[in-house]
C-alpha cells in the first residue's frame, strides 16, 4: 500500500528490511527513488533527529559514481527517511549467499570500486563505519567490469553514526558488525578512516574465501580475534594480492593503506588475476568458545544465530538475510589477552580438517584406535613366536626351519 513520505515522495513497495529500518521503492519529483524509512523508535528520538539533521550537509555532499547518492532527508512527524538513488540490482551479501565465493578477478574489481567510493567519502571527512557486503550494491544495469563484475556502489553512509549517539550507547560500549570491526574499535578508540579500510579488506577476504578471517562463534570471541590473532594465508592467491590484504588488515591503523592507494594497487593486480578460478578452501569449524563478554542488558532472548548475527537495536526486525550488528561493552585488556582456546580459524585446502576441530579430533581418535589395534596384533604375534620358542626349546638366536638341532635326541 502506498504511503506519503513528506510532501514530495510516495513509497509504493518494500524492497527490503533491516535492523535500522525499511527500504521502499518510491517516486519523487525527479522519478524513481529508494527511500530508507528509519524505525519509528529512532525517528521519535529528538536528539537523534537533531544529530541526523546536522549530518545532512555531509550526506548530501557525497557525489561519486561509487556511492549511492542521498538526495534528501525527510523529517515529518514520526517519519525520518533518507531519499537515495535507486540502484537496480542486488547487494553483495545476496551474491555471496548464492555463489559462496567469487573468482579473484571479480572480487578485486568489486573491492576496487568500493575503495574509490571510500576515498571520496574520506576526502569529504565522512567515515562509513559499517562497511560490509550488505551495504555494497551491485548495479545489474551497469557495464560489466573485469571478471564479469557488475559496478559496485557503497550505501548507508551515516546510518551507523546516526544510531551510535551518546544517548543510545554508553562510551563503554561499541556498536558495529563483529566480523568487520577494526581492532581499535574493539579497544574503545574513536573510529577514523582506517576502520573502513580494515572492514573493506575483511570483505575482500570473505569474497575470496567464503568466510571472514576472524568470524565464528560467540561475538566476544570474534572481537578478541581481531585484537590478538594474525590472519592466516589463503592458499591459491598471488603473493602480491596477499600482501595487500595483510597490510590493510594490520592491527595498527597507521600501517593500513589509504582508500585511494588501495583502489590503485588493487587495479594493478587485475591483469594477473584473469582466469584464476574461485579458491578451493573449506571454512574453518566454529568451536564452542568461552563467553567472557556480556550481552546487552536490554537484549531479548533470541533464536540461535549465524556468524555475526546479532541485532543493532534490541528487538529489531531481522534483515532479509541476517542481522549483522551488535552492541557490546568494550572488553578489558585482560579479557583481550586471555585464552584463545577454540578461536583458531586457519583456512585449509578442501577436505583438510582444521587442527582442534571436532572432525579433526574424531579423525585423531580413529587413527589412535587403528594404531593401538596394529600394536595389539604385533603383540599377539610376538607372544605367539615367543610361545613357539618356549615349547620348542629354541633360543632367540634361532629361527624356525634352521637345520641345527637344539634338543637332545631321544635315547
Amino acid at each position: 500500500m502506498a504511503r506519503n513520505i513528506g510532501s514530495r515522495y510516495t513509497a509504493h513497495q518494500i524492497l527490503g528490511r533491516g535492523s535500522a529500518g525499511t527500504v521502499w521503492l518510491g517516486d519523487g519529483p525527479e522519478g524513481p527513488v529508494a527511500i530508507k524509512l528509519l524505525r519509528e523508535d529512532l525517528a521519535s528520538d529528538q536528539e537523534l533527529v537533531g544529530r541526523f539533521v546536522q549530518e545532512r550537509t555531509a550526506l548530501l555532499g557525497l557525489d561519486h559514481p561509487r556511492v549511492v547518492a542521498v538526495h534528501d532527508l525527510v523529517v515529518d512527524g514520526n517519519d525520518l527517511a533518507l531519499v537515495m538513488d535507486l540502484v537496480r540490482g542486488t547487494d553483495l551479501r545476496t551474491r555471496l549467499d548464492r555463489e559462496r565465493r567469487l573468482a579473484p578477478e571479480a572480487a578485486v574489481a568489486i573491492i576496487a570500486d568500493v575503495a574509490d567510493g571510500l576515498a571520496a567519502a574520506h576526502a569529504a571527512g565522512v567515515v562509513h563505519r559499517d562497511v560490509k557486503p550488505e551495504n555494497i550494491l551491485l548495479d545489474m544495469e551497469g557495464p560489466l567490469g573485469p571478471g564479469g563484475a557488475h559496478p559496485a556502489l557503497l550505501t548507508d553512509f551515516g546510518v551507523a553514526k546516526l544510531i551510535d549517539t551518546p544517548r543510545r550507547t554508553k562510551a563503554s560500549r561499541i556498536i558495529g558488525t563483529p566480523d568487520y570491526l577494526a581492532p581499535e574499535i574493539v579497544e574503545g578508540l574513536p573510529p577514523r578512516a582506517a576502520v573502513d579500510i580494515y572492514a573493506l579488506a575483511t570483505v575482500l577476504y570473505e569474497l575470496l574465501a567464503g568466510f571472514t578471517p576472524f568470524g565464528g562463534g560467540h561475538p566476544g570471541a570474534v572481537l578478541r580475534r581481531h585484537v590478538t590473532e594474525t590472519v592466516v594465508p589463503l592458499p591459491g592467491i598471488p603473493e602480491e594480492l596477499w600482501q595487500l590484504l595483510v597490510q590493510c588488515l594490520a592491527k595498527a591503523p597507521a600501517s593500513r593503506l589509504r582508500a585511494s592507494e588501495l583502489a590503485a594497487r588493487l587495479r594493478e593486480q587485475l591483469p594477473h588475476l584473469a582466469g584464476i578460478p574461485p579458491l578451493d578452501v573449506d571454512e574453518p569449524d566454529s568451536e564452542p568458545t568461552e563467553q567472557p563478554y556480556e550481552e546487552p542488558e536490554t537484549a531479548a532472548p533470541q533464536e540461535p544465530r549465524r556468524r555475526g548475527a546479532v541485532p543493532l537495536v534490541p528487538g529489531a526486525a531481522p534483515d532479509s538475510n541476517r542481522d549483522t550488528h551488535t552492541s557490546m561493552r568494550v572488553p578489558g585488556p585482560d579479557e583481550l589477552a586471555g585464552g584463545a582456546r577454540g578461536t583458531a580459524r586457519a583456512p585449509r585446502s578442501a577436505g583438510q580438517r582444521r587442527p582442534g576441530s571436532a572432525r579433526h579430533k574424531a579423525e585423531a581418535v580413529r587413527k589412535r584406535r587403528i594404531t593401538l589395534g596394529a600394536a595389539a596384533v604385533l603383540l599377539v604375534a610376538a607372544l605367539g613366536v615367543g610361545g613357539w620358542f618356549a615349547t620348542s626349546g629354541g633360543s632367540a638366536d634361532e629361527v624356525p626351519g634352521d637345520s641345527k638341532q637344539t634338543t637332545s635326541p631321544v635315547p
